[in-house]
């Protein structure tokens, strides 16, 4: 339902795309997903919509992550030079710019190409693409967050617009739906980063926020472990707790909507519980790399939401 999986970025793709097909190669990678981005029990209207927001957002974190593929073809489509291939921010302001043309003519490239008829069928607005930009432009200025706030703040850009995106192309936006949404991603969102500090340190990122790990006694130095001491581990414990918080107060989303987008959006909150579970299994030591839920688990998280129970 939010930001694609972060911890997708550096897997090396089953079937690689074509040479000279970016727009193959970052529609794949919706296979590498925790969830399954566009089910099959979807209307097909539903699908091709939510696959084309699904490649703005993975292209967006892979332009924001480097893990573009390699041979240039991305910046060429975006206009940017050879010499500036490598440089994040402005291959962020030229896919920006070829966002902006998504509104008002043609964009240069086909992922944003793909995006446009969806746009135009349900009147979206820039504003929460402009925040997935937004986001991983952050990433490349803001590598620490001192509050749990300001954690909080980033999420409203990286994974919150995401949701929104997904209520809007399927017709159900209320602002309670969206305060709901925002509960859910921004829990998503937290879990993720859980799940990968490990990751996340080896990319000169930390997203537990400082004031919490001067409250544990945590040093970076203790991210870098083999395993977590026990102030790393009562440290995600309790932000695992917070996520929790979060999911159960964005959960209600689910029953205010009937069909199979009650079941789409069940399996997006029991795939963060399902995932707190994995992170409580083991005891909260993420450092070894990230806990993964089972799809037991899964199902009978499912089945406790859809029966009303949670």
């Amino acid at each position: 339902m939010c930001r694609p999986r972060r911890g997708q970025r550096a897997v090396t793709r089953t079937h690689p795309a074509p040479s000279g097909d970016p727009e193959r190669g970052t529609l794949d990678k919706a296979a590498d997903e925790n969830f399954p981005v566009a089910p099959f029990f979807l209307p097909k209207a539903w699908r091709d919509d939510l696959m084309a927001v699904y490649g703005f957002a993975r292209l967006v974190d892979d332009i924001g992550d480097g893990d573009l593929a390699p041979g240039g073809a991305d910046a060429a489509l975006l206009g940017v030079s050879a010499a500036e291939a490598e440089d994040r921010l402005a291959l962020l302001d030229a896919f920006e710019a070829d966002l902006h043309r998504v509104f008002d003519s043609t964009p240069q490239h086909p992922i944003l190409r793909r995006l446009q008829p969806t746009v135009e069928r349900h009147s979206l607005t820039p504003e929460p693409f402009l925040g997935l930009i937004a986001a991983n432009r952050q990433d490349q200025l803001v590598s620490r967050y001192e509050t749990y706030e300001d954690l909080l703040a980033y999420c409203e850009l990286s994974a919150n617009p995401v949701g929104r995106l997904v209520l809007a192309v399927t017709g159900t936006t209320t602002p309670e739906r969206v305060r709901r949404s925002d509960s859910i991603c921004t829990a998503l969102q937290i879990v993720e980063h859980l799940q990968d500090v490990a990751e996340d340190l080896g990319r000169d990122r930390i997203y537990l926020p400082a004031t919490d790990m001067k409250r544990f006694h945590v040093q970076e130095a203790d991210l870098a472990a083999e395993t977590a001491s026990a102030s790393v581990r009562a440290l995600v414990a309790y932000e695992a707790q917070r996520a929790g918080d979060l999911l159960n107060e964005g959960a209600p989303l689910v029953g205010s909507v009937h069909g199979r987008l009650r079941l789409l959006l069940a399996g997006f909150v029991a795939g963060g519980r399902a995932a707190i579970h994995a992170v409580a299994a083991a005891d909260y030591d993420v450092l070894p790399g990230p806990p993964k839920p089972g799809k037991v688990q899964l199902l009978r998280e499912v089945g406790v939401i859809l029966r009303g129970e949670g």
